[in-house]
């Protein structure tokens, strides 16, 4: 699950998209690289997250599985790029 993209379905951030970048048993780690980078991710639980069928690029996802540290501005790049891709521009 590292590295997917996910929507949030509950809490105040509702419908707000992240990055998962670490888990642990029930919970998720999310970041969106402004109000949540991977400095200080967001811990919530899995229920309380929709995955979406679509991960950030390799160059990433290798960064977080290896725990190299990885900066907002990467996650905010692939939410942009990931965006781009769904209005179809």
């Amino acid at each position: 699950m590292i590295g997917q993209f996910v929507t949030s379905k509950a809490g105040h951030d509702k419908g707000r998209l992240y990055v998962v970048v670490a888990q642990e048993n029930d919970f998720v780690y999310l970041c969106d690289g402004k109000a949540k980078g991977p400095e200080g991710p967001k811990k919530k639980r899995r229920k309380h997250i929709q995955p979406i069928s679509a991960w950030v690029d390799e160059n990433l996802l290798e960064k977080l599985k290896s725990g190299k540290k990885v900066y907002a501005e990467e996650i905010k790049y692939a939410l942009k790029q990931y965006c781009h891709t769904c209005m179809g521009n």
